[in-house]
């Protein structure tokens, strides 16, 4: 699947819960779906005028602040189902933190073992958000959703467990380097 059609899985996988504006939608990808996926504004906006021109999204009138809101439609709704059947596509990993330990040399032990405990912080408060989402009670509008939001929790969740593990045994080792210079 194309980075562009993965765009808009996300715009219509949103737009399928509710209709919203531009800015609402990429809140809501980014509060909701930002565990595990992220959009632009400069990837969502050329994505709803190519959907709305299609007849996958329809415009409906400016509200309070002038911005329009998209709704999904029923042609929307095929796209998003055909879509979803598509095989994965798998994105080349690009990883600061493994970037700068590759080359840790240049840095040194202690600044790669600050490097990691950063990453072993963030990796604990991601664990807290996703505890956080798992106790929030389900409402009726997304009660037959959560199921499903819930495997995505899980997967993050384990990403973080296993991302404080290693940390853990990344400072180990940095520790041994720094032992041994």
């Amino acid at each position: 699947m194309a980075r562009a059609s993965q765009t808009e899985t996300a715009v219509l996988g949103a737009l399928s819960f509710m209709p919203m504006t531009g800015y609402a939608l990429r809140e809501a990808i980014r509060d909701v779906l930002g565990h595990f996926w992220s959009e632009s504004f400069g990837q969502i906006y050329p994505a709803l005028a190519e959907l709305e021109q299609r007849g996958d999204v329809r415009r409906a009138g400016s509200g309070r602040t002038g911005a329009s809101t998209f709704d999904i439609t029923r042609a929307g709704k095929a796209r998003l189902k055909e879509l979803l059947g598509q095989p994965i596509q798998q994105v080349p990993p690009r990883n600061g933190l493994m970037l700068r330990l590759f080359f840790g040399r240049q840095l040194g032990p202690l600044a790669c073992r600050s490097l990691v405990l950063g990453a072993r912080a963030e990796a604990e408060r991601r664990l807290a958000q996703f505890d956080a989402i798992r106790r929030e009670p389900p409402d009726e509008e997304t009660a037959q959703d959560r199921p499903y939001w819930l495997l995505t929790v899980s997967a993050g969740e384990h990403s973080a467990r296993a991302a404080i593990d290693w940390a853990d045994e990344a400072l180990a080792a940095l520790d041994e380097l720094g032992r041994s210079r």
